[in-house]
């Protein structure tokens, strides 16, 4: 139903307007008494057999949604309705910015994907705050991926992604330091590993001196080469780092049926969905097999059905993060996938997914 009568009348327009009336939506359809319950009875598959632990936090099911679509922390209550057991909201920068020049969203719907560059923006820390404390169910985990300010020097960049941690830190369950978003001025260069080592430290003294220690992941770009990937490994090992979020979008237009005179209308932006899977699996797979599964993965990136979700965990990834493909597919998306995972649980003999 989705795919043949909802998505081409989303499609009819922009993918930022769709995103604006979608998040305006969730907010009075879910005042109508009935709704979140109807939701949740089409869309959450409960077992205990999907539930999971990562890094000391408690998981309903392995399937998440993504940072960029909730960015200013004002739907996640909603979002949980249709069966993720965790949202990521953010990027969240101190202050609050507009982005880069509009248009900046584009669908590329021959090769099931997205590109943007949408640079950010955000309400900013104080805004994101204020709808983080609204009351939550108990067992939605909540990620905050956190970001600087598009104006502030990479030499001040350490500054601004403490200043998020510190605002938001009593309202979210986990944190995502990105550095890897191609859409943000010279951002790709806080990747290099001088300038990723200062930032990490920073945030990783400032975590000391709360009580609660929470988990701090690092998300990284599918563009890292193999000596790239073994500096931000080394980094994470070194520092103590909770684990990798891999990937992110893409600054290449390898292998697409887009047509090149589309690619050069579109013009820059991080590119995602079904183009990026093959990359983002590969990124997975070198991570656990450098680390021998040691390193704690959540997987994001091209993730468009089950299959492709079941090969992330296969690879490696203990959870799983959707957007592109959640756009594409539907809110179905969530409940197949988890379906799939109880399946090959009952299939393998298994207690659990892991």
């Amino acid at each position: 139903m989705y795919r043949l009568f909802i998505r081409p009348l989303l499609f009819l327009l922009s993918p930022e307007t769709i995103h604006h009336i979608l998040v305006s939506m969730l907010k009075i359809l879910f005042r109508i008494p009935g709704v979140r319950w109807f939701c949740s009875r089409l869309f959450v598959l409960n077992d205990k057999r999907l539930e999971t632990e990562f890094l000391g936090m408690h998981f309903r099911n392995p399937v998440g949604l993504a940072a960029g679509f909730d960015k200013n922390a004002e739907v996640f209550n909603e979002l949980y309705a249709f069966g993720f057991s965790f949202i990521e909201v953010g990027t969240i920068t101190p202050k609050g910015q507009p982005g880069n020049p509009k248009p900046r969203s584009f669908r590329i719907p021959a090769d099931r994907g997205l590109i943007n560059r949408m640079g950010f923006n955000n309400l900013g820390a104080e805004a994101a705050v204020s709808n983080l404390s609204r009351r939550r169910p108990k067992s939605l985990i909540l990620g905050g991926n956190i970001g600087k300010n598009t104006q502030t020097p990479n030499q001040q960049a350490a500054a601004d992604y403490e200043a998020v941690f510190r605002a938001i830190h009593d309202h979210v369950d986990y944190f995502v330091i990105n550095v890897s978003c191609p859409n943000i001025s010279d951002l790709h260069i806080l990747q290099d590993k001088d300038f990723l080592e200062s930032i990490l430290k920073r945030i990783l003294e400032v975590r000391s001196e709360f009580r609660s220690v929470k988990p701090v992941l690092l998300k990284i770009s599918p563009d890292l080469n193999n000596r790239q990937l073994d500096d931000t490994i080394g980094v994470v090992s070194r520092l103590g780092l909770d684990g990798i979020v891999a990937t992110n979008t893409t600054i290449t237009r390898n292998g697409l049926r887009t047509s090149p005179e589309k690619l050069d209308a579109i013009g820059e932006g991080g590119m995602s969905g079904a183009p990026i899977t093959e990359r983002s699996l590969e990124v997975v797979k070198y991570i656990t097999e450098k680390t021998g599964g040691r390193m704690p993965v959540i997987a994001v990136g091209g993730i468009m059905n089950v299959t492709d979700a079941l090969n992330m965990i296969r690879a490696g990834a203990s959870l799983i993060q959707l957007y592109t493909g959640f756009i594409y597919e539907g809110p179905a998306l969530v409940r197949k996938i988890n379906r799939a995972i109880l399946k090959a649980c009952i299939r393998q003999g298994n207690s659990s997914y892991q």
